[in-house]
């Protein structure tokens, strides 16, 4: 087994100390108004927010900065996180990426085995820059490292859901399975996907996330 795969997996972790748990992406309020109310809404809310949101447009973010970090390409890597952190749609959103690249930043610096020295050229990486910067240091192959990227945020999602909705353990299991399918291609698609022709047009994502702030009763931080 090459260790790639371990690093992979362990980027991927639930339990990367990063604070992803505490975030649900507005999906809190989709469940709060009974937009999300069972299994097959969830997977509905959630697999259209990863079709046509994640992998459309993070993902393919993420490749660009994958390849950008291999061809050393510092000025390139600071355009793409800036255009990445402009496009969030909300305070929570922002904040999110904000402080998941920070806490990322922080255990990568932390790590003995990890060359950190190339986030000290950025004051407040997004969590996009500060992952993809982990995979190729870890000479992660890029269409490997997108896919678990998305598997980690959809896992992430379900997770929201199984406490939100509620949902059981087994509904979750089913879900993970049936957004899994899905991620192979997705991932093949954001590799090959020109940063011009990606796009970032969720509405319901974004409505869902700006009225979360407001939210009366929260267990979720976005």
């Amino acid at each position: 087994m090459n260790t790639a795969l371990i690093r992979l997996l362990h980027l991927a972790s639930p339990t990367l100390p990063v604070g992803a748990y505490t975030y649900s992406q507005g999906l809190e309020w989709a469940v709060e108004t009974g937009a999300v109310r069972n299994e097959d809404t969830a997977l509905a809310w959630i697999g259209d927010c990863l079709a046509f949101g994640v992998a459309r447009f993070e993902a393919v973010y993420l490749a660009h900065m994958l390849a950008a970090w291999g061809s050393r390409d510092t000025a390139r890597l600071a355009e793409l996180d800036a255009e990445f952190i402009a496009s969030r749609e909300s305070s929570e959103l922002r904040a999110e990426t904000l402080q998941m690249g920070h806490s990322l930043t922080r255990l990568l610096t932390d790590l003995a085995d990890f060359p950190a020295a190339p986030l000290a050229d950025f004051s407040a990486p997004s969590f996009p820059l500060a992952w993809s910067c982990a995979a190729a240091a870890w000479s992660i192959p890029a269409p490997d490292a997108i896919g678990g990227y998305l598997w980690a945020w959809a896992e992430n999602q379900v997770m929201a859901a199984v406490k939100a909705v509620p949902l059981g353990q087994t509904a979750g299991q089913r879900m993970l399975l049936a957004l899994g399918q899905r991620i192979p291609t997705l991932a093949e698609d954001a590799a090959a996907c020109p940063i011009e022709a990606t796009h970032n047009v969720l509405p319901a994502f974004a409505i869902a996330s700006s009225r979360h702030e407001t939210q009366y009763t929260r267990l979720f931080r976005s």
